[in-house]
């Protein structure tokens, strides 16, 4: 049973999509020991998982709000999207899919000029629409009101008519063995067939999703060309982007190990 700050810091979770040990014992006046009971406790419950310097969502069946997420490591994400759109020339034609890297990718992509871009990702198309130099068709379907995705077998369909140059795509966690996962199985018939129609697939994703679980598979690591991130967690995942052949980019490669606070 949980006590009443626990089910506090799970509701600030549910918000954030992660909370911090230090920001914890400010916001609450306690000592740094007594949010890491805390948070051991419901880790233990399967309730949160354990990150550096604090804990996420542990919820391997449902994903962490959209504003959430898109506040989740923002200026790795900007990095990341500077990366990926440097890899897309101008006059390409390309997919965009849901997720709020690939919305940071479209962001840095608007100093390009004549992209033909094909989204079923809302905030993508509101994002490029002002720019006369891109071309947005938005793909027709359900849409998803959480995070303005569309989804379903009639956006499934409509991306099948179209052969594109790159395709830019963002999943929900990536399991050590290279499997990309995501949460809703809809969702992902969209993005493998948004794979299955791109010469060039770029996957951008912050290093929290090898940190996630997912209960959908999307695919495998080897059906992408070029793996864009911040930072990729340990040598055996590098050596399998080596053997599957993807190209991999990290924006924060040489990054020093600092000590495990929780």
């Amino acid at each position: 049973m949980t006590t009443d700050r626990q089910t506090d810091i799970l509701a600030i979770a549910r918000r954030q999509g992660r909370v911090l040990v230090d920001d914890l014992a400010q916001r609450f006046e306690v000592s740094v020991q007594t949010i890491r009971k805390d948070l051991n406790e419901l880790c233990e419950a399967r309730l949160l998982q354990r990150v550096h310097g604090g804990a996420m969502l542990g919820s391997g069946v449902e994903n962490v709000d959209y504003e959430a997420r898109r506040a989740m490591a923002a200026s790795e994400k900007a990095l990341i999207g500077r990366a990926a759109a440097d890899l897309v020339p101008d006059g390409s034609s390309l997919f965009i899919n849901i997720g709020t890297t690939t919305e940071a990718v479209a962001h840095a992509l608007l100093r390009h000029s004549g992209l033909l871009v094909i989204t079923n990702n809302i905030n993508v198309a509101n994002v490029m629409r002002p720019y006369p130099e891109i071309e947005v068709i938005v793909a027709g379907g359900v849409l998803r009101r959480s995070d303005g995705g569309i989804v379903g077998e009639a956006a499934t369909d409509f991306i099948r008519q179209f052969k594109v140059d790159h395709a830019v795509i963002g999943v929900s966690a990536i399991d050590a063995d290279g499997s990309l996962l995501d949460f809703d199985y809809r969702e992902v018939r969209v993005a493998q067939a948004i794979m299955a129609n791109a010469r060039h697939v770029i996957l951008v994703s912050d290093r929290s999703k090898f940190d996630r679980g997912a209960p959908v598979r999307v695919g495998h690591l080897s059906q992408i060309q070029t793996f864009v991130t911040d930072h990729v967690p340990n040598d055996d995942f590098r050596r399998l982007c080596r053997e599957t052949g993807t190209r991999l980019i990290e924006t924060a490669p040489a990054e020093l190990p600092t000590p495990e606070r929780v």
